[in-house]
């Protein structure tokens, strides 16, 4: 073998291994790329769990704040979040006899009290649920 050859070899083996690098790098950073996405998409349903979660636990305690003090059922407001809760205390309504004070007009409902606890633990198993999904991924 000639020096011309060796070097033509040498030079095939160095592009050949800059090639490699840039495949090595391209495959990192579509890696770190796909990772950020995962992340983010983990980020928003965790988040979006949280603030649904949120907003039925403060519709419920609402309700039974507003059961508890006598509120007018008349009233625009208490209407609007009975209506407005009605959904979600209805899984729970009978479940026990709620008892009252002042003829009747406080309330101490319990139902409402397990449908926040139920909704509490519901939220903390969906999130818990993601995690594991996410786990290996993030």
């Amino acid at each position: 073998m000639n020096d011309n050859q060796r070097d033509e070899n040498n030079l095939e083996r160095q592009q050949d291994l800059r090639q490699d690098e840039e495949t090595f790098r391209l495959r990192q950073e579509e890696n770190r790329l796909g990772k950020a996405q995962r992340s983010g998409i983990y980020y928003w349903i965790v988040n979006t769990i949280y603030w649904l979660g949120g907003i039925i636990e403060i519709l419920l305690m609402l309700r039974f704040v507003l059961r508890l003090s006598g509120a007018n059922t008349q009233n625009e407001f208490a209407i609007f979040i009975n209506n407005l809760s009605a959904p979600f205390i209805a899984p729970f309504s009978t479940l026990f006899i709620s008892p009252t004070s002042n003829s009747g007009g406080n309330i101490f409902d319990l139902n409402i009290i397990i449908a926040i606890i139920a909704y509490a633990i519901l939220s903390y198993l969906l999130i818990s649920l993601v995690r594991f999904i996410f786990y290996n991924r993030v």
